[in-house]
């Protein structure tokens, strides 16, 4: 079943995001959502695992986390029973450090080649590799400039339609989740393709009409 955009962003406007997820879900159940097992992560895998238990969870992972987030996603998909399919780099970690001398940072002009090859090549491999064309996403408003003026339901890169049903949420409401489901959860996380925790990395800048191509 089609998703119409712009009628299911109105429908969905001002609710809750379990109200949203039951909605979309209801609409479309083919739906799959992505991951990094950054902080708070495990808010939406609980909420979108009440509704459909096997939702696909797609995992970005660049190989260049540190052991705390491994653990924590370790633990998350245990307790929450996630369906979860991992992409990597093709390029590996020993590679970089040959080539780019160890990560380069965000101020280097090896940054972009750095982040394309470790965060947007697995990303767009991963999402062309979808049959479900219904992708949720973590993303809030509070986090970055680009987040803030996005909607609830919008088309996404590759030919989806991008759902973020904690689009309004605080850090006080994820907290207060977290603690009242007893989740899993680690704020030890650092991620070198954005290095700052209010810069893009460039998966939801990413062009849709450049992905019709893909």
């Amino acid at each position: 079943m089609s998703i119409n955009i712009e009628q299911l962003n109105n429908d969905v406007t001002g609710k809750s995001p379990q109200e949203i997820i039951e909605a979309v879900l209801t609409d479309d159940s083919k739906a799959f959502v992505t991951t990094n097992f950054s902080p708070y992560e495990t808010v939406i895998l609980h909420m979108l695992t009440q509704v459909k238990p096997d939702i696909p969870v797609v995992w970005i992972d660049s190989g260049l986390n540190k052991s705390e987030t491994y653990q924590f996603a370790e633990t998350a998909i245990r307790e929450l029973k996630l369906n979860v399919t991992v992409y990597s780099p093709t390029v590996t970690a020993a590679r970089l450090h040959s080539v780019f001398d160890g990560i380069p940072t965000i101020d280097d002009p090896r940054h972009d080649e750095f982040t394309k090859q470790f965060k947007l090549e697995p990303f767009e491999r991963a999402m062309n590799s979808q049959t479900d064309k219904v992708w949720f996403t973590a993303v809030r408003r509070e986090q970055t400039t680009v987040r803030a003026d996005m909607n609830y339901v919008d088309n996404g890169p590759f030919g989806l339609t991008k759902i973020a049903p904690l689009l309004d949420w605080t850090q006080a409401q994820m907290d207060a989740y977290i603690e009242k489901y007893n989740l899993p959860n680690e704020t030890n996380y650092f991620d070198p393709t954005k290095a700052e925790g209010s810069r893009e990395c460039g998966l939801h800048t990413l062009k849709v009409e450049a992905s019709k191509a893909a």
